[in-house]
């Protein structure tokens, strides 16, 4: 006992400390509640300048390395094993979206893949709604591109639109090739369920005159510019949304695989419509995001995707944002 307590406070403090339960000092008996076994809601909240940024977690998707080209299999283990990932089932692979409040509008970033590719995917509503927002107050949804995985959550699982007040906005040369019928008749057969569930997903939208195009550099709502990023598809665009001095490029499918692409930017993958152009495009943007010290929000980065790209050996490398109170990561 501290020896500046008085002779009248130790024998009280001693008395208070003999007369505790006896549970109170015993190790617990009982067994613990049953493992949860259950996540946190998949969102992540940041400040930008005057702007919000919501990461919202769709969920996650598993891809075959053999997708993966223009490397050795051996150098895509390699580089696996050193970021601890295993692939003996796949490449685990999130997908994200991104609520962007500028102050007067609410815009959302890509939708997520709805159920089409299974139950591990089609967390976006419950995610929006678990941040605090919901779709019917989402007034402009901005498309990087119309693959599945991108534009199934425009729908409800009744095929209605999920987003009821919002005009949907996508890259001319995308909506172009997806939703042209000829060019979809022409396609190889195992391309026609990409066609059909582009133009399904936009097809509410189209009908009520909500579906709208831009073109490259357009300034698409106050504050976010279209960021031409053609090569992974026709028309698939990047969005630069900026507040003040700071700027955060939403890219899209820039990068699939952190493991490998960042530290090999030459790697493509099955799903570019062209190989080469989607290979300098990444280069591209990847040299003017370190240079330029960009935030950076990436729909296949590990959620919640929101960072910065440094250079790093011949390559670049992924630095993840840090996890802290909103309105801390600058």
């Amino acid at each position: 006992m501290p020896p500046h307590l008085s002779a009248l406070a130790r024998p009280v403090l001693l008395a208070l400390a003999f007369s505790l339960p006896a549970a109170s000092v015993s190790p617990a008996s009982a067994a613990p509640p049953a493992q949860q076994k259950t996540q946190v809601p998949g969102y992540y909240r940041m400040s930008l300048g005057d702007i919000e940024v919501t990461a919202i977690f769709d969920g996650y998707t598993a891809l075959d390395p053999k997708i993966l080209s223009g490397i050795a299999a051996a150098d895509i283990q390699g580089l696996l094993a050193r970021t601890f990932q295993a692939s003996s089932s796949g490449i685990q692979t999130a997908v994200n979206a991104f609520l962007v409040h500028t102050g007067n509008r609410l815009v959302l970033v890509d939708v997520g893949a709805a159920g089409i590719f299974g139950p591990t995917l089609g967390s976006l509503r419950t995610n929006i709604q678990a941040s605090g927002y919901n779709p019917a107050d989402v007034d402009t949804v901005l498309l990087t591109h119309l693959h599945p995985d991108h534009v199934a959550g425009l729908l409800t699982p009744e095929g209605a639109a999920l987003f009821p007040q919002a005009d949907v906005r996508v890259a001319k040369e995308e909506a172009d090739f997806w939703l042209d019928e000829a060019t979809a008749a022409k396609a190889p057969a195992e391309a026609q369920p990409f066609f059909k569930a582009a133009r399904d997903a936009v097809a509410p939208y189209a009908a009520s005159g909500r579906l709208k195009t831009f073109a490259a550099g357009e300034e698409v709502v106050p504050g976010i510019r279209a960021v031409a990023a053609f090569g992974h598809t026709p028309g698939h665009t990047g969005y630069l949304i900026t507040s003040g001095d700071q700027s955060l490029l939403a890219w899209g499918d820039i990068i699939h695989s952190h493991a490998v692409q960042f530290e090999r930017p030459e790697v493509a993958i099955e799903f570019d419509s062209n190989k080469e152009q989607a290979v300098a495009t990444r280069r591209k943007i990847l040299g003017d995001a370190a240079r330029d010290r960009l935030w950076i929000a990436g729909a296949h980065l590990p959620f919640p995707g929101i960072g910065h790209v440094r250079t790093g050996g011949t390559g670049y490398a992924w630095v993840p944002v840090e996890y802290g109170p909103y309105g801390a990561a600058r």
